[in-house]
């Protein structure tokens, strides 16, 4: 049977776990993160705050995509970590809630900025939703360096669009940003601090992709070098990117108004240049689209490896003999995407739906560089976290805050991602007593 094609470089790396994390996010919650925290300072903190999680979180999995240089990225950790199980359940909730939700609540944003340009009723816009994930799985079934050469080209394009908008906002911007350290103090409290933690929703969904690099380990050249320093070099670049861009967005339009905007960049470019909203417009049409083929691309690798353990579908596990791709892996996951879009339909709950699922496992996946530290010293790291310990706990305590304030503050939709993780176990023991016959 033939094997992935090792052909990603950095560069190209870094390009996923760019493109992973600006796609609608950065154009789209900086609204709902205004609703709650109501102060620039306090928008500033959420955003600086989530680019800590960020970069904490990608110098601990560095470490790990070091030590384990496979397809499969954090599926990989985790059974290493914690068992074959562990393992399963994260690949069985990236198919039925994070990636394949991720994939539906960026193809919808996607319809919905294209009916910004073209007017066009729900049903429509659901209908091109859909026609964007067949579009985005047919570029992914082609070679690898084919995906890479469209991410590349929409990456810097989406990065290109946004240096615009940074450059209008803090050039032109009309409205006199003030600080103020009382709003700081009033988060101490806990009704404040539980609406910092659903500020973070937003924030992390529009954070989260960096590690999307890792699961392509098995198609990167020299893989141990490559996908640590490309998690790290994203994490930075998306961090400095979106404060940028926050203070554009408040340099342009107040937060009261920013708070009641459904498409807040295009809404802040246009209080500036009247004519800016349509080209903001395609630009955040062309990021969507450009991240959802990144998910695309990336995530199928993690059902690739789960069948090639036995734990899948083994159909999963073929790799097309001239393409050199997971091909059903692909399909098969973007043919979920659409049902989640037919069931959910709304960009708000899909990404509650997913950001609390995918949190859980970054929390577990980044305490497992402490338990190697402990249960596998002798291991091979070409990469070790920078500031060990410090840095993974950082990222596992607000992890785990976040995590829990959402359980608290949204119980349906928490619940919902927590019943499919529920349903993981009988769908393990059927795949385990299948690969045992």
């Amino acid at each position: 049977m033939p094997g992935l094609r090792r052909e990603l470089t950095l560069f190209g790396l870094t390009m996923v776990a760019v493109g992973s994390c600006v796609g609608s996010g950065i154009f789209l919650t900086p609204s709902q993160v205004a609703a709650h925290v109501t102060d620039p300072l306090l928008i500033l903190a959420a955003w600086g705050l989530g680019g800590v999680i960020a970069l904490t979180g990608a110098l601990s999995f560095a470490e790990l995509g070091g030590m384990f240089p496979r397809a499969g990225g954090v599926y990989v950790y985790l059974k290493e970590a914690y068992g074959e199980f562990a393992g399963f359940l994260y690949g069985w909730a990236y198919f039925t809630v994070i990636n394949s939700g991720s994939i539906a609540a960026l193809t919808i944003a996607f319809a919905y900025y294209v009916a910004f340009l073209i007017p066009m009723s729900d049903t429509a816009q659901i209908g091109l939703a859909i026609a964007a994930i067949i579009t985005i799985t047919t570029i992914n079934i082609f070679r690898v360096k084919v995906a890479e050469m469209f991410t590349n080209t929409l990456t810097l394009i989406k990065l290109a669009g946004i240096a615009a908008v940074v450059l209008i906002g803090i050039g032109w911007g009309v409205v006199d940003l003030e600080f103020s350290l009382r709003p700081v103090r009033a988060m101490t409290t806990g009704d404040g601090l539980g609406a910092f933690g659903l500020a973070m929703v937003g924030v992390l969904f529009s954070y989260g992709g960096w590690q999307h690099a890792s699961y392509l380990s098995g198609e990167a050249v020299d893989p141990q070098r490559t996908i640590p320093r490309a998690m790290i070099l994203g994490a930075i670049i998306v961090t400095v990117t979106y404060l940028l861009v926050n203070v554009a967005y408040m340099s342009m339009l107040p937060v009261e108004d920013m708070a009641l905007s459904s498409r807040v960049a295009a809404d802040a470019v246009s209080a500036v240049v009247p004519w800016g909203g349509g080209l903001v417009a395609v630009l955040i049409a062309v990021s969507t689209f450009g991240t959802a083929l990144i998910y695309t691309l990336s995530a199928p690798r993690i059902y690739y490896a789960m069948a090639e353990d036995g734990l899948f579908f083994r159909k999963l596990a073929e790799v097309h003999p001239r393409f050199r791709t997971p091909v059903y892996a692909v399909v098969t996951q973007s043919v979920w995407a659409i049902v989640v879009i037919l069931v959910w339909g709304t960009f708000e709950k899909v990404i509650t739906y997913v950001t609390f699922t995918d949190w859980i496992f970054f929390t577990a996946t980044a305490f497992s560089v402490i338990l190697f530290r402990r249960s596998r010293p002798d291991d091979d790291r070409p990469y070790r976290t920078f500031g060990y310990p410090v840095t993974p706990l950082i990222f596992v305590v607000i992890s785990a805050w976040f995590v829990i304030n959402t359980l608290v503050e949204q119980p349906l939709l928490a619940g919902a991602g927590l019943g499919f993780l529920g349903l993981g176990f009988p769908v393990y023991l059927y795949f385990k007593s299948k690969r045992e016959k």
